[in-house]
């Protein structure tokens, strides 16, 4: 009788370990699919970042340009409202 009962508490904790075995297996299983999910998308960014610098160096040159532009045509306003008395001149 004795044995019976050791049997069986052995095979219940046996199936309990087997259960929650199979469950971390699953979960581990889920989590590998979210990690290669987030590494494929930051693969998809990183590729479409990778023009960035060639487009940002060519918009900072054209914004340089418009810089010297407007300041040059701001330094035209200032001299125009000094000569109408409307501020003093820089």
């Amino acid at each position: 009788m004795l044995l019976t009962l050791t049997l069986a508490t052995v095979a219940i904790v046996v199936a309990v370990l087997v259960v929650y075995l199979l469950r971390i297996i699953k979960a581990l299983r889920d989590a590998l699919k979210s990690v290669a999910a987030i590494a494929d998308g930051l693969e998809a960014v990183q590729r479409h970042s990778d023009p960035l610098p060639t487009h940002l160096t060519t918009i900072n040159g054209g914004l340089s340009a418009l810089l010297q532009g407007l300041r040059g045509a701001d330094d035209h306003l200032a001299r125009a409202a000094a000569l109408l008395g409307l501020t003093q001149h820089r």
